[in-house]
């Protein structure tokens, strides 16, 4: 037995370390594509944000009429890493690179996140195929290398809140990651209720640490703007419901079938706020069911995000993509490659997105495919046992690899 152990720690090892050298070259590969590249016009929003940071402080910014620039709708800590990449570009180091390093930086830990998250659930091969996936995965590196925006940091966050809190039974380590994805970017908002049901149904210790520790995160960073400015951070931030553009998703398909203004208007207005309630409703049923299942329903509630936004930006693809390959490695490749040559495509030119025809059509088939993905994940989800994780037991040795995985398709 002790044998056998050992040949199965030693085969971690070695998956963890070809996940390692994949998440490597990725970065590189990001870094490589926003030290050259000038990026689209987010980045040179960016800098404008980061000029009026540093002129208005990341707390008063949110009242700001910002002349030239669009609404400032991220949440608090953006602002802070907006002051501090705005000093380390005094050192020398070009803006525009460094304003795509987070998100580059991201992908490289959600990789290895990826691989700890399939590998308790599925097959050792597996796990290196979906970290693999994600390290080198095209519309990842499309998004955080060459658009950049916080997205990819956000979504790592929220990943890693789920895994600690179930598969490292670290509750209070959870609250704060989870507090610390909506200060980046406020979208896992619909992915923040199934956490916390997950640590209700883990006893009353788990619960009361992840809550102090989402609570105290919460307090440190959203708390002086909520004294000092709340009606601006609530329309700015809150409210935010994305642009009136029709590319993407449910009000693509709408205005294709020549359905009324009027009913485009209100699922992009306050409409949009029902969706974002089927996706939180779904991620608390899923969580109740398989609480063991918790990160795969996190990567399943984000992309059932995307799946049913009214907004549309090419960033906004990031949401999905380490949640499909924590489904299954068919899922995940299948999304990142599809929606990765749409990136690519709808980035060519310097300073702004082109939702060309071709772009149009591929993204028509990138939702479908993403609709198909989270279907399977569903069913993995379902199919998993129900019973909830034996918490507070000493974490497991390295299962031996598993011929067959519960959520998702199998690695061929």
């Amino acid at each position: 037995m002790g044998i056998r152990m050992r040949c199965v720690t030693r085969d971690v090892r070695r998956a963890r370390t070809v996940v390692l050298a994949a998440a490597a070259a990725g970065l590189l590969t990001r870094m490589l594509i926003a030290a050259n590249k000038p990026g689209p016009a987010d980045v040179h929003i960016f800098s404008g944000f980061a000029a009026a940071v540093v002129r208005y402080g990341p707390i008063r910014i949110y009242e700001q009429p910002l002349p030239g620039l669009p609404v400032y709708n991220h949440p608090p800590l953006a602002g802070w890493m907006l002051l501090g990449l705005h000093e380390l570009s005094g050192l020398g180091i070009p803006f525009g690179t460094l304003i795509r390093s987070p998100a580059s930086i991201a992908d490289f830990f959600c990789a290895l996140l990826v691989f700890e998250i399939v590998r308790r659930r599925a097959s050792l091969g597996a796990a290196v195929a979906c970290g693999a996936g994600v390290a080198l995965s095209p519309v990842l590196i499309a998004t955080s290398g060459y658009h950049g925006n916080t997205d990819a940091v956000a979504i790592t966050f929220v990943l890693a809140a789920a895994h600690l809190l179930v598969d490292r039974r670290s509750p209070l380590a959870a609250g704060v990651v989870a507090a610390l994805s909506i200060s980046v970017k406020f979208v896992p908002v619909v992915a923040i209720p199934a956490l916390f049901v997950v640590a209700l149904r883990a006893g009353r210790p788990a619960l009361s640490r992840f809550t102090a520790g989402f609570t105290a995160l919460i307090a440190l960073v959203w708390g002086p703007v909520l004294v000092t400015v709340p009606e601006h951070l609530m329309r700015n931030v809150l409210e935010y419901a994305g642009g009136s553009w029709r590319l993407w998703g449910i009000v693509r398909f709408a205005d294709v079938l020549g359905l009324p203004d009027s009913f485009i208007g209100f699922v992009q207005g306050d409409g949009h706020f029902l969706f974002v309630l089927a996706c939180t409703a779904a991620g608390v049923w899923l969580a109740l069911l398989r609480p063991a299942q918790l990160p795969v329903v996190v990567g399943f509630t984000m992309g059932l995000l995307l799946l049913l936004s009214t907004a549309s930006a090419l960033q906004y693809l990031t949401w999905a993509a380490a949640g499909l390959f924590v489904i299954g490695f068919r899922e995940g490749a299948v999304y990142s490659c599809l929606l990765g040559l749409t990136a690519l495509l709808g980035y060519q030119g310097r300073s702004a997105v082109r939702w060309s025809d071709t772009v149009l059509h591929l993204g028509e088939a990138g939702w479908v495919v993403l609709a198909l993905g989270l279907a399977a994940g569903v069913r993995g989800i379902l199919a998993a046992p129900p019973a909830p994780p034996p918490w507070g037991a000493a974490e497991a040795p390295d299962p031996a690899p598993r011929a067959a995985r519960p959520t998702g398709s199998p690695v061929t």
